[in-house]
């Protein structure tokens, strides 16, 4: 184990998130924030030091393996938590350390579950943290220091890195060298973000509250700056645009690469993608078919606020344009269903991720036809190209583990004595990145109420859907910490 490359990458983290509570640092001042610009500056000395300490234990040899890739990424994201939480702790606005942690690994991980009551009463440097969080882990902030940081020569190494922290059961390069890679995922992330932000603009929101919601759509986080999230504009328009870009960055990021290559009909012929679309499109028509005696059997109105919903669910983004709460039964299950779908791999979306469905559906589908003819030999393709065992088989192992903790999770919240709704639909949102669930978790409430012990079990659940599960679990290896 290259101990030594371990520290040396987690100081590069903590350095570029001490270099990104600048942007906060300046809205402090601005807005003369006293307390809110003091705690930014104090949080970013302290983690500018202490990124600086670490890179003092320079490696004599910089070039990592997997092994190292899992402990940097999920090493990497604690710290980056930790020290996130600060300014919330030192400005006094949420003085509990659980509760200033919970928030910010909600942040981070684009979950968007949150404990506070009053989300207004913040002042806007904070605010712009709060959701600044969600765009910074959106793609993730290991791919943005490889975009940005040389680790090494070669980019096998680096590669362990995205692999770790990208979502999906397969990561690949756009282009040969990774440096390229994430540079250009990060820009096609910029220019979706900055037009979603005009756009919003164009329509008449403020500048600060667009730049939120951007960010919380880019990162499908759904922090917002008002206490009813989107549907305090009532908008159609905002609700017509915010939809729409949550959608969109819940695709595979590699489809748009495919469009800039003029690759249209590789783009068409993904079966991820037709999927995604397939379930975001009748989810909505059905929603909205059921909810239609709520909004006076106004279809239109219906399909709005049910297209906006499932998109918000599917994409694990979690703004409300109406407390969906209140619907009927059968949409509110549906919507459950879609927290675990999720979006698509390869997007700044969680949950279980459409291609590993679709995969699932795919070997379902072999057992029956080799039951039924025992002599054929079927091989599963994905877009044409063979899915190797190796690849199903980590389909099958995270599956397992996502019950395993989904099942644990649930039994230790279930202490806190709320109806199974409540406890269900807590663990499932955190789990899949989603932020609001249902009952005493839904979209109009929050988490506030949970004890310490349930919100560090959840917080410990968004890190794991977060990053898939497998680098956490890592941890826990003796075989790991056995060549330490």
């Amino acid at each position: 184990m290259n101990i030594r490359a371990i520290f040396h990458y987690i100081g590069h983290i903590l350095r570029i998130e001490a270099l990104l509570f600048l942007p906060s640092i300046g809205i402090a001042v601005f807005r003369r924030e006293t307390s809110s610009a003091y705690a930014f500056l104090i949080a970013f000395v302290v983690t500018l030091v202490a990124g600086q300490c670490l890179l003092f234990a320079k490696p004599h040899d910089r070039s990592i393996h997997a092994k190292e890739s899992f402990v940097i990424v999920t090493l990497g994201w604690i710290a980056l938590s930790i020290f996130g939480c600060l300014p919330f702790i030192i400005s006094g606005y949420i003085p509990s350390f659980v509760d200033a942690l919970f928030e910010t690994i909600s942040g981070f991980t684009t979950t968007g579950s949150t404990i506070l009551t009053d989300v207004e009463a913040l002042p806007y440097s904070l605010l712009f943290w709060r959701s600044f969080t969600h765009w910074i882990g959106g793609m993730g902030v290991l791919v943005f220091m490889l975009a940005i940081v040389p680790q090494s020569k070669g980019s096998g190494d680096s590669l362990h890195i995205m692999r770790a922290e990208s979502p999906g059961p397969q990561v690949g390069k756009l282009v040969p060298k990774l440096r390229f890679t994430a540079r250009i995922l990060y820009a096609i992330y910029l220019v979706l973000t900055v037009t979603e932000v005009i756009m919003l603009c164009a329509g008449g929101m403020s500048l600060f509250d667009s730049l939120i919601h951007s960010f919380g759509s880019a990162g499908t986080g759904g922090f917002s700056n008002m206490n009813l999230s989107v549907g305090h504009y009532n908008n159609p328009y905002f609700d017509i645009v915010i939809g729409v870009f949550m959608m969109l960055f819940g695709v595979n990021f590699t489809i748009y690469y495919r469009i800039l290559c003029g690759n249209f009909k590789d783009v068409w012929k993904d079966e991820e993608l037709r999927l995604y679309l397939g379930i975001m499109l009748g989810s909505s028509l059905l929603i909205s078919l059921n909810i239609m005696p709520l909004f006076d059997n106004n279809f239109a109105t219906a399909f709005r606020h049910g297209f906006f919903q499932v998109s918000t669910i599917m994409t694990t983004t979690g703004y409300s344009s109406t407390d969906f709460n209140l619907w009927p039964e059968f949409s509110r299950m549906m919507l459950l269903g879609l927290m675990i779908v999720g979006a698509s791999a390869g997007s700044t979306g969680g949950g279980m991720k459409v291609v590993r469905v679709l995969m699932l559906g795919k070997s379902i589908r072999g057992t029956l036809q080799r039951l039924l003819h025992p002599n054929s030999v079927k091989v599963m393709r994905m877009n044409g190209q063979r899915v190797e065992d190796g690849v199903m088989h980590s389909v099958y192992s995270f599956l397992v583990c996502y019950i395993g903790v989904a099942a644990v999770s649930m039994l230790i919240v279930s202490l806190d004595n709320f109806d199974t709704t409540t406890t269900v639909s807590a663990v499932i949102s955190c789990l899949n990145n989603v932020g609001p669930g249902l009952n005493a978790v839904g979209p109009m409430e929050n988490f506030s109420s949970l004890s310490a012990l349930s919100k560090l079990v959840l917080s410990l659940d968004m890190l794991l859907g977060r990053l898939e599960i497998f680098p956490i679990i890592m941890l826990f290896s003796p075989g790991l910490w056995k060549r330490i």
